[in-house]
């Protein structure tokens, strides 16, 4: 089997995904919570299928996510070649763009694969303890 490259470590990262749409907040201080038990992607190197839980975690400012565009974006992962790694970061430079909200955190619980669970998370300004 190949070696590891640099374009496996691209793959999916750049790749267009559908728009995650939003609406207007009409309440401040709260945080919302969604979780994604349907997320699915492939290695990129071996064309392995992966799966995982997505857990979404963020205090809105203006906007909030609206769910019916999170889904779709989430299922267009399908068929993506991408590493856990940066399918997490991903999902929350594209969180964070589209909502711009106080604090967001990506957790991506990853499905056992060879006898290791892979937990990644990502986040962006700090959460509240």
């Amino acid at each position: 089997m190949k070696e590891y490259n640099e374009n496996h470590a691209k793959s999916g990262v750049s790749i267009k995904l559908p728009a995650i749409e939003v609406f207007p907040n009409q309440y401040p201080g709260y945080t919302i919570r969604i979780e994604i038990p349907e997320y699915t992607a492939v290695c990129p190197k071996t064309g392995l299928p992966d799966f995982g839980t997505i857990i979404l975690e963020y205090e809105p400012i203006k906007s909030v996510l609206e769910l019916k565009s999170l889904k779709s974006y989430i299922l267009a992962y399908r068929n993506v070649g991408i590493f856990y790694e940066n399918a997490v970061n991903r999902m929350m430079r594209d969180f964070v763009t589209a909502a711009k909200p106080k604090w967001c955190k990506v957790t991506g619980q990853f499905a056992t694969r060879g006898g290791m669970h892979s937990t990644i998370i990502a986040q962006h300004g700090k959460a509240p303890k």
